[in-house]
């Protein structure tokens, strides 16, 4: 599928192009990376999710690279961020970039978090996987909940460029919430009528563990993704057409 680029006639959608290529997500990445190691910013722990404050330069950085989403709060000089368990430990663990505190035990390691995360989210160890398989081929992913699935995914930013995915998340375990899914015919019809109907196509990640366990973050290394689309075919587009004479 070809992107298609945001604008109100063919020259906007040039501009939005050749924009994105001249900034593409992954130098954005990495100047919030940079950003977040020098001003040493740190995050806690907030039930499902992490939140932090900065300043006006991360707040742009937070923006362009589709990190979380601002928190309107009464304070003029400090922004608040909310990031979700897998944006944080991906910010944390692979880019090693944030520090994040629970209560008042001060930053947390990786195992600390990565334990901390599981009990929130069953899932989490899967959707982590996924996201950070997504995130480092620069792909901008974000929730995918307004259209039934986990995570829609963009090449650029959402103001540039439309999604073209809409992905779900399942494991080669006995995993009853992620299995429980496409496993019958009317689910896989209802996806993709549903995405088709959006102009996106289903994207099937299925996470392979691999037989390990997922009592440490160390076992991320061990599991592997594999990539499936999965398109609506409709017999219109394959009829042939007569010429009538």
């Amino acid at each position: 599928m070809a992107p298609r680029w945001k604008g109100k006639d063919a020259k906007a959608k040039k501009d939005a192009e050749a924009e994105a290529l001249k900034e593409p997500m992954s130098k954005i990445i990495s100047q919030l990376q940079s950003s977040l190691v020098q001003s040493d910013t740190c995050g806690f722990l907030s039930d499902n999710s992490v939140h932090l404050a900065v300043g006006s330069e991360l707040l742009d950085l937070f923006d362009k690279a589709c990190f979380g989403r601002p928190v309107r709060t009464v304070e003029k000089d400090t922004h608040w961020f909310q990031l979700s368990l897998e944006e944080a430990f991906y910010l944390c663990y692979c880019l090693k970039c944030l520090k994040i505190n629970g209560g008042d035990t001060g930053p947390q390691n990786d195992e600390e978090l990565w334990h901390y995360m599981k009990s929130k989210k069953e899932t989490f160890p899967c959707f982590y996987k996924a996201y950070s398989h997504l995130r480092m081929k620069n792909w901008v992913v974000r929730s995918g909940a307004q259209y039934g699935v986990d995570f829609i995914i963009y090449r650029h930013h959402p103001a540039r460029v439309h999604s073209e995915y809409g992905v779900l998340v399942l494991s080669d375990e006995d995993e009853k919430y992620l299995n429980g899914r496409l496993r019958v015919w009317s689910d896989v019809h209802c996806t993709t009528r549903l995405l088709g109907s959006v102009a996106k196509i289903l994207l099937v990640l299925y996470v392979n563990k691999n037989g390990n366990s997922d009592e440490s973050a160390l076992c991320l290394a061990n599991y592997t993704v594999e990539e499936r689309t999965i398109t609506r075919w409709s017999p219109e587009q394959c009829r042939e057409r007569c010429n009538s004479s």
